[in-house]
């Protein structure tokens, strides 16, 4: 018999075996079996999940680390008097479980950017950056700011130390719920595109 057909009639036992009905196991070890099966999965995903979220692998590509990661590098949020440093996924990733499951559920349309090389290049980003700071901006206006306010807490906010200005306007707009963070902090971690034609920016 040749090596090709011992190696098939072995994978067709195999498989024959494995979709037969279980006489002779029990319906304990068959559902102990799947637990044990399914904590195995779950932790595989839930691994990768975690993977995905993090600084590293979100500069891994050249097209976030030679743009938005590098204009991160020169705020507040990545260098400060305090040592404490948001990552990408503070600002882009809701914390909680499902939230996070959407978010990365339509973050994946990047993965096809990068293959398709939408924004491979400076210049391409640049045409496409206010276009994609939209798309941040109203998802994060949907979310009433989630992910600011995961770090920054309206209740514990102290306006007798902030500006005049910046109080102000938080008691107006901001305590009141008229507005939201992302209203009035658009450029807080990144270069902000040509506003021109948006309201408010003019």
């Amino acid at each position: 018999m040749a090596p090709f057909k011992k190696i098939f009639c072995l994978i067709a036992g195999l498989w024959s075996r494995a979709n037969r009905p279980a006489k002779h196991l029990s319906i304990g070890f068959l559902t102990i079996g799947g637990f044990v099966a399914g904590v195995m999965f779950w932790g595989g995903f839930n691994t990768a999940l975690e993977v995905t979220n993090t600084e590293e692998f979100c500069v891994s590509c050249h097209e976030m680390g030679d743009n938005v990661f590098a204009e991160l590098k020169t705020t507040i949020h990545y260098s400060n008097r305090s040592g404490v440093r948001a990552s990408c996924p503070d600002c882009h990733v809701p914390h909680n479980w499902t939230d996070k499951i959407a978010r990365k559920t339509q973050a994946s349309k990047e993965v096809w950017g990068k293959l398709f090389g939408t924004i491979d290049t400076r210049e391409k980003f640049q045409a496409e950056r206010r276009r994609l700071a939209g798309h941040e901006w109203d998802r994060l206006k949907a979310n009433n700011s989630l992910e600011c306010r995961n770090c920054h807490s309206v209740e514990s906010m102290d306006i007798t130390v902030q500006s005049p200005r910046a109080a102000t306007a938080h008691q107006t707009f901001l305590f009141t719920g008229e507005k939201t963070c992302i209203d009035c902090h658009k450029g807080i971690a990144h270069h902000l595109p040509d506003m021109t034609g948006v309201e408010g920016w003019e």
